[in-house]
């Protein structure tokens, strides 16, 4: 039960902030509909001034496998990473390219980029800051992104015209690729001259070391040494029986030399050099002859997808000869190891067959000569592996400096678009609506929020206490309400002078008030009309009626009733200057007399004390069933106050969404304070369009057939 009735409220609640915000558009739909009509006006006129521009987009995927330098797997990871990949969306973003492109393509007079920098009041001095300003400009039209997690980059180039915008999306792609090719291959041939060169350095200082130690060697009568044990074996340590054991290994493995050199000779003269054994088990030559291959197969791709005229069948083709030219000068090299082998073995023999014969004339120098050898033969040893490892070094670059295949390549190339990218004119509309419609219900929530009045039946008997007698709807414009008691007396608004009618009286037959004032807090609350009105009902219903104008610094009833204005009113009868007789005539209804003032009364004199105005009162309930007041407004003046005391009844008048809530608080006090009767409010010009008064729901469509149209 408990979850039901919180579920009931807050459906009530929902109900009246729902019922507040449709009174609030009923009331204030013009302003909302021309702060909403301007501010979207305005927003079309914007969006369509706005310049169309179009966005055209070449792709570009990386592909760093194919680098000829990445010999591992670990290499080909680092260049997919992220941080490589944003370095590449950098590098098409760099302002040397821009600048490339600018002197390219003639932008520095492009009436678009120009007028850019005159709009940024750019200041250039030089023709070289103007081409730098140039470029950023350019720069600034330039987006470049990853798609997705794909190695693919999307290089993308606005302007104002569409084929503009292809030919630049497409040219920073061929510009990013051919200075990222042109750098690689630039460094690598670079990097393979410095190698050459420093290759021919190290072949030569290893050649001269080997030569000074097999010349030490021979001269030093040395038959064999071990430079990993650091012992050099001589005469002077062996016997003669080994020593010439050694001299004879010495001559086989010279005449073994000689012989393969032999061999490989006629293999050569037979075949060439593809012939030769050595040849055929370098692992080199295996490596070059499997790149070879590889390259063969990817001619015939390339050729049955482009044909042999096409420059990527020529690059091809150019792989190729380089390929063979490699493995032909590393066989020659291999040849070449075989001839120096030969020759080396020949000096080894030639220098045991000397020691032989020095053995024991240089029986003295050995030990020295030793020592000496073996550093020379690990000097020659260190520089011949130094070489090695160069020349490797070196085969590496050559072949990135000839393999010159792209790491990235457009797979998509930019085309003009047929209709702009941006603005996006219909979102832009739909958004200017919106925006309008938020101005315009700001607009009405401002108001709503900063009127001070009251704007419920609840918010009036909450605040001040007294109930609601009547809410009289507001008059259309160009009527007179006064007049539609009289011309349409079935209408909202005389039926609701009808209901204070009975507030006031009472409906049970109780004793009835009979001097009734009326007032309000301030001007212009519809306080003479509503007393007018309220005469008129009480006389139309039979009661013997008086209205009496009692606000004689306005004296505004005479503008409102339809009689003739008598000689004499209220202030002369007062002054004692006319009977009562004399002042008072018939009103513009059946039993009903008007007691008027005949124009504005401005006097410092108490007019209404002295007991005056209460004698008058005295004489006056005798000859009427009912009296009516129409008092002055409480705020400000001091004779309404004394008046409502005399009066049976007080009614105040309050105004929709008008009287300011401490204003009625203040009358209400007032009169509480004074001794006088407040007996309800009149809730006066509520727009009849409003459904959040109370429980009095007669202004709503449903109550439409029992009125007569205002």
């Amino acid at each position: 039960m408990e979850v039901r009735h919180e579920a009931d409220e807050y459906e009530a609640r929902l109900a009246d902030v729902i019922s507040v915000v449709r009174d609030t558009i009923r009331r204030r739909w013009k302003i909302l509909a021309a702060v909403t009509a301007a501010v979207f006006l305005t927003g079309v006129i914007a969006v369509s001034f706005m310049t169309p521009k179009y966005t055209s987009t070449a792709k570009v995927r990386l592909d760093p496998s194919r680098n000829p330098l990445a010999n591992n797997a670990q290499a080909t990871r680092a260049e997919l990473a992220p941080e490589a990949i944003e370095t590449e969306v950098t590098a098409i973003r760099s302002l040397d390219l821009a600048r490339s492109i600018v002197r390219a393509y003639g932008l520095s007079a492009d009436p678009e980029f120009v007028e850019e920098l005159d709009r940024n009041s750019v200041n250039v001095v030089t023709t070289e800051a103007r081409e730098n300003a140039l470029a950023a400009a350019v720069l600034s039209h330039l987006k470049v992104d990853r798609e997705k997690l794909t190695y693919v980059l999307n290089v993308r180039f606005t302007s104002t015209d569409s084929l503009k915008a292809a030919k630049l999306a497409n040219a920073f792609a061929d510009g990013y690729i051919e200075s990222r090719t042109t750098n690689k291959v630039g460094t690598a041939e670079r990097q393979s001259e410095w190698f050459q060169q420093r290759l021919d350095e190290l072949g030569k200082q290893a050649s001269e070391a080997e030569a000074r130690a097999a010349d030490f060697r021979a001269r030093a009568g040395i038959v064999e040494s071990s430079v990993a044990n650091s012992t050099v074996g001589t005469i002077n340590d062996q016997q003669v029986a080994p020593l010439a054991s050694s001299l004879a290994t010495a001559e086989s493995d010279a005449a073994a030399a000689r012989a393969r050199l032999a061999a490989a000779r006629s293999q050569v003269s037979r075949g060439g050099l593809d012939a030769v054994s050595e040849v055929l088990g370098s692992a080199v030559i295996a490596d070059l002859r499997r790149q070879r291959a590889e390259v063969v197969r990817s001619r015939g791709e390339v050729e049955a997808r482009y044909g042999d005229r096409h420059p990527e069948s020529i690059r091809v083709r150019d792989q190729l000869v380089a390929l063979d030219s490699q493995i032909d000068a590393e066989a020659r090299r291999v040849v070449g190891s075989l001839q120096a082998s030969a020759s080396a073995a020949e000096a080894r023999s030639a220098s045991l067959r000397q020691s032989l014969n020095q053995l024991e004339r240089e029986r003295e120098t050995s030990a020295r000569d030793s020592v000496a050898a073996a550093s020379l033969e690990r000097e020659a040893a260190a520089k011949r592996a130094l070489y090695d490892k160069m020349s490797q070094m070196s085969l590496e670059s050559a072949q990135a400096a000839r393999l010159s295949i792209a790491q990235a390549e457009v797979i998509d190339r930019a085309e003009p678009q047929p209709r702009p990218t941006s603005p996006n004119k219909p979102l832009l509309y739909a958004l200017s609506l919106l925006v309008a419609l938020a101005a315009g219900a700001g607009t009405i929530a401002v108001m709503e929020m900063t009127s001070g009045g009251f704007r419920s039946v609840e918010e009036v008997q909450d605040q001040l206490g007294i109930p609601v007698l009547a809410v009289v709807p507001k008059v259309p414009k160009g009527q007179n309400p006064a007049d539609l008691m009289l011309e349409r007396p079935t209408s909202m608004f005389a039926e609701s002078y009808r209901i204070a009618r009975a507030a006031v009286l009472g409906v049970k037959g109780t004793r009835s008030p009979k001097v009734i004032a009326i007032t309000s807090s301030l001007p212009a609350e519809g306080k003479t009309t509503s007393a007018v009105a309220f005469a008129r009902t009480l006389a139309t219903a039979g009661a013997k009626t008086l209205l009496v104008e009692c606000d004689i610094r306005r004296a505004a009833v005479r503008q409102i009733v339809r009689t003739p204005v008598p000689a004499v009113g209220l202030v002369e009868v007062l002054h004692g200057e006319a009977s009562v007789d004399e002042a008072i005539h018939p009103g513009d209804v059946p039993n009903l007399d008007q007691l008027l003032v005949l124009s504005p009364y401005f006097s410092a004199e108490n007019l209404f004390g002295e007991g005056r105005m209460e004698q008058l009162l005295g004489t006056l309930r005798e000859r009427y069933d009912q009296i009516v007041l129409d008092l002055p407004p409480l705020m400000g003046l001091a004779d309404g106050r004394f008046l409502a005391v005399l009066a049976d009844a007080t009614t105040l008048v309050i105004k929709w969404n008008a009287t300011p809530v401490s204003a009625a608080i203040s009358s209400l006090n007032w009169l509480r304070s004074d001794g006088s009767n407040p007996v309800g409010a009149l809730y006066t010009q509520v727009d009849p369009a409003a459904q959040a008064v109370g429980g009095l729901y007669y202004y709503s469509k449903q109550y439409s057939d029992y009125y007569q149209a205002n």
